[in-house]
């Protein structure tokens, strides 16, 4: 299978073709936990791939990933302690270090570059705008991404919440919930809701309608690499090398998307790797192909644009102080800017 919509090529500027050496952290390995956004899905091929082709092992990482139960709840596992790495919201991250800075740990590598938040409504509805949410029944899973971010949405969209219901419930019945009009619209990722419909027997392109946060102006930055920061700290040569390998994955499951899936389906079989596939190169498509790749390469930030998505959040939440983007983004531990630089063919 080609990859349809936009084909999302590799572009290395300097030759690494070979790859770049793995950054040398000593004899033996470090154990490290890593908490994932999501149940086993598509669009976490590379950190599978990485694992199985011995990246994280030349790295000197022993490492462990298990499923999240939410983008934003990866935060605060890290935060707490209870893992050592996370696949998780940099928003989440900001409202974190605004409150209680001494708690947040840092993004060490900015994967989702684009932002994938929104409200899914069936097309058979009356919902057409972020206006006509209005004194709806929505709901999602408690720590999803998009739902924490609700409240900035509904700020900068101009909403009154008091009328708004929220139901919470587990993952796996969202996109059921909203085919069954038990609530009006689900929040989540775009690609996560459009690919979790399909498998539940729906076809999203005719059934669903996305009210998307980017579109009311939340011109955001989602999810990254998020350590804990005096691991960033004490152990810079541990944090390179993790970034290495996941970069190393990256580029392979560009290159083979269907090593990638078969990756993923190895820890879950029960996938449906089709869709799967789809999933990923969805992800790949629209929430990793920001222009300025071309200039940072993945993994980076627009320190411009990155300040600004601070403020947009600060703002619309109503925190109590604005972090700096050194308090949430280091590129200190990116691999060479020739080996992350990626365009669209």
């Amino acid at each position: 299978m080609t990859l349809t919509r936009r084909r999302f090529t590799q572009t290395l500027l300097a030759g690494t073709a070979a790859g770049l050496a793995a950054p040398a952290i000593g004899q033996g390995k470090t154990k490290l936990k890593m908490i994932l956004n999501w149940t086993y899905q598509g669009p976490q091929a590379w950190f599978f791939l990485a694992q199985d082709k011995g990246y994280f092992d030349e790295a000197g990482i022993e490492i462990q990933m298990d499923q999240g139960n939410g983008s934003g709840a990866a935060v605060g596992q890290v935060a707490s302690g209870a893992y050592d790495v996370g696949f998780g919201d940099v928003n989440a991250l900001i409202r974190l270090a605004a409150t209680n800075p001494e708690e947040a740990p840092l993004c060490v590598y900015q994967m989702y570059n684009k932002p994938p938040f929104t409200v899914a409504v069936l097309q058979s509805s009356d919902i057409m705008t972020a206006e006509d949410l209005q004194g709806r029944k929505l709901g999602g899973a408690a720590n999803d991404g998009a739902l924490k971010l609700f409240p900035a949405f509904a700020s900068v969209a101009g909403l009154d919440t008091s009328d708004i219901e929220i139901l919470n419930f587990k993952s796996n019945l969202r996109e059921q919930m909203l085919k069954s009009e038990q609530v009006e619209g689900i929040f989540g990722y775009v690609n996560t809701i459009r690919f979790s419909a399909k498998l539940s027997g729906m076809d999203p392109d005719a059934d669903i309608r996305f009210i998307n946060y980017g579109d009311y102006g939340m011109d955001l930055y989602s999810n990254g690499i998020i350590v804990p920061k005096a691991m960033a700290a004490d152990q810079p040569e541990l944090v390179k090398g993790l970034n290495w390998a996941i970069n190393e994955g990256i580029k392979d499951t560009l290159a083979d998307p269907d090593a990638g899936v078969d990756a993923v389906a190895a820890r879950e079989p029960l996938i449906n790797k089709a869709v799967e596939k789809e999933r990923l190169v969805a992800t790949l498509a629209d929430e990793m192909n920001h222009p300025e790749l071309a200039e940072y390469g993945l993994g980076d930030v627009d320190p411009d644009r990155f300040k600004t998505a601070i403020d947009i959040v600060v703002a619309a939440d109503g925190l109590p102080r604005t972090p700096s983007p050194d308090e949430i983004f280091s590129d200190a531990f990116l691999p060479a800017p020739e080996d992350r630089i990626y365009k669209l063919a």
